[in-house]
């Protein structure tokens, strides 16, 4: 069974999440929203692996 990893792992994390929020800029909430849908389908796609999938479902609706 696939584990979801949560450890980073991402190359150059500020870089991504400087592009993240530049993809963002000027949109209304409504199209920040859908934008944000359509990354985490992409994404989900790309993982394929359904029990990884829930893993992440579970692991971010952790209020902490």
């Amino acid at each position: 069974m696939a584990e979801l990893n949560t450890k980073a792992n991402i190359q150059a994390p500020d870089d991504f999440y400087a592009e993240l929020l530049a993809t963002h800029e000027g949109l209304s909430k409504a199209e920040s929203d859908a934008l944000n849908a359509r990354l985490v389908l992409l994404l989900a796609n790309h993982i394929g692996d359904r029990e990884v999938l829930s893993q992440a479902l579970r692991a971010a609706a952790l209020k902490e």
